[in-house]
């Protein structure tokens, strides 16, 4: 049996090729790097957020499986107070891509655009469980 032409096997391999280059990056879900993650978070949330301690934001520690606009004492926009969304790895993710896409009203506006620095923040918060 003959080999298949050069022509013929670029043909079959090109399209799966595209496909892979063009695959959607990994879901912020894949394991992160928590300690690249809290770097991250130092220079980029710090300024409004902290684990233990309300500041402009409210305090992170045992962020996951919470009820977004559930700090007790902390004053949330009307939107994040109504927006019952419970913060896991899928709502994290959007949130932190587009705040105001996820929770339309909310305070937050600035997003984090590159999927493996949000990935990273997320492995970094999961650390933080609650006291």
């Amino acid at each position: 049996m003959a080999a298949a032409p050069k022509a013929f096997r670029l043909a079959i391999f090109l399209p799966f090729a595209f496909l892979a280059v063009m695959a959607p990056p990994l879901p912020a879900s894949a394991a992160g790097d928590p300690a690249r993650g809290e770097s991250l978070f130092n220079s980029r949330c710090r300024a409004c957020h902290a684990a233990d301690r309300d500041a402009s934001g409210p305090r992170i520690r045992g962020v996951f499986g919470r009820t977004a606009g559930a700090v007790a004492g902390f004053r949330y926009s009307s939107a994040m107070a109504r927006a019952g969304t419970v913060w896991n790895d899928e709502t994290l993710d959007a949130f932190l891509a587009a705040p105001a896409k996820a929770i339309p009203g909310g305070a937050k506006s600035r997003g984090v655009a590159d999927p493996r620095d949000r990935a990273d923040i997320i492995a970094y918060l999961k650390t933080l469980t609650a006291p």
